[in-house]
C-alpha cells in the first residue's frame, strides 16, 4: 500500500458505493489489478474508507437524519436485520468471503442478469410510496431484509436495498434516497465493528493512508450520490446490470489465464 493506491482505493469507494455494482466487489477487484494481496489490513481499510461515502451522505442529506425524526425511525427500522446478521456472520465475511475472487464475480454476474430482467418487467405502480416519511415501518423492515444480503461480496447494497424495495412498492427516487440514508447506520456500525476489532495493528503510516482514502472516497461520493439522482430520472439500472456481468467476464478471463 502506497499514497496512490490509497488514492485509487477512495475514488473507486466513492464511486461505487452508492451505485448498484458493489463497491466491496471493486475494491476486492482493485486490489487484484494493483497486486495487492487480501490482508487483515486491507480488509480493514476497505471497509474504513467508507467512512468517506457516509460523510458524503451526511453531509447532503443532514436535515433529514438529524431533523426529521420520522425519516430516521424508518431508517434504524430498516438497519436492524443487517446489524443482527452482520454481528453473527462477521467473523465468516471477513475471514471467508472477503477472500473470495469468485465469490465475487459471480455476484457480479448474477446479480447482472437479475438486474436485467427485473428491470425489464419491473412497473412502477401509481401507487407507490413516493415519500420517505410514507415508508410503512413493515416494509422498512424488509428492505432491511434486503440489504442485509449484501453481505455477500459483489452483490451490492445500493442493489440489493432499491430492488427491495422497488419490489415492495416504493417509488425509484423515494428507494435511491432511503438507500443513500440507510447507509450511513449501516456502514458506521461495520467499521466501527472492524476498527474496535482491528484498530490497534495499525502503523502510523497506515493510518496515513486511511486518512487519504477516506478523503477521496467522501469527495467522489458526493459526485456520485449526484449523478445517481440525475440518472435515474430518465434511465433504469438495466445499463449497470449490463456493466456488472461484463466487469465479470472480463475477471473471469483475467483471473484464469
Amino acid at each position: 500500500m502506497d499514497t496512490i493506491y490509497a488514492l485509487i482505493f477512495g475514488i473507486v469507494e466513492g464511486l461505487t458505493e452508492f451505485l448498484p455494482i458493489s463497491s466491496t466487489g471493486h475494491l476486492m477487484l482493485t486490489a487484484k489489478i494493483l497486486g495487492l494481496s487480501q490482508t487483515d489490513f486491507l480488509k480493514s481499510f476497505e471497509i474504513a474508507i467508507q467512512l468517506g461515502a457516509i460523510l458524503a451522505v451526511v453531509v447532503l442529506y443532514w436535515r433529514k437524519l438529524i431533523v426529521d425524526v420520522g425519516v430516521l425511525k424508518r431508517v434504524l427500522t430498516a438497519f436492524i436485520p443487517t446489524a443482527f446478521m452482520g454481528a453473527i456472520f462477521y467473523h465468516i465475511i471477513k475471514k471467508i468471503l472477503l477472500n473470495s475472487y469468485e465469490t465475487v464475480l459471480w455476484s457480479l454476474f448474477w446479480g447482472g442478469i437479475f438486474l436485467i430482467i427485473f428491470e425489464y418487467y419491473h412497473r412502477e405502480k401509481k401507487t407507490a410510496v413516493d415519500d420517505l416519511k410514507g415508508i410503512p415501518y413493515s416494509t422498512a423492515l424488509m428492505i432491511g431484509v434486503f440489504q442485509s444480503l449484501a453481505m455477500v461480496p459483489g452483490v451490492s447494497r445500493a442493489a440489493a436495498t432499491i430492488v427491495g424495495g422497488l419490489i415492495l412498492g416504493v417509488r425509484r427516487k423515494t428507494i435511491v434516497e432511503f438507500s443513500f440514508l440507510l447507509a450511513v447506520p449501516t456502514m458506521s456500525a461495520a467499521t466501527a465493528l472492524d476498527l474496535l476489532k482491528s484498530a490497534h495493528e495499525f502503523s502510523l503510516g497506515q493510518m496515513e493512508f486511511l486518512f487519504i482514502g477516506f478523503v477521496s472516497s467522501f469527495v467522489v461520493a458526493i459526485l456520485s450520490i449526484k449523478f445517481l439522482l440525475h440518472f435515474i430520472k430518465n434511465h433504469t439500472f438495466i445499463g449497470f446490470g449490463v456493466y456488472r456481468v461484463l466487469i465479470a467476464l472480463l475477471f473471469w478471463f483475467v483471473l484464469r489465464k
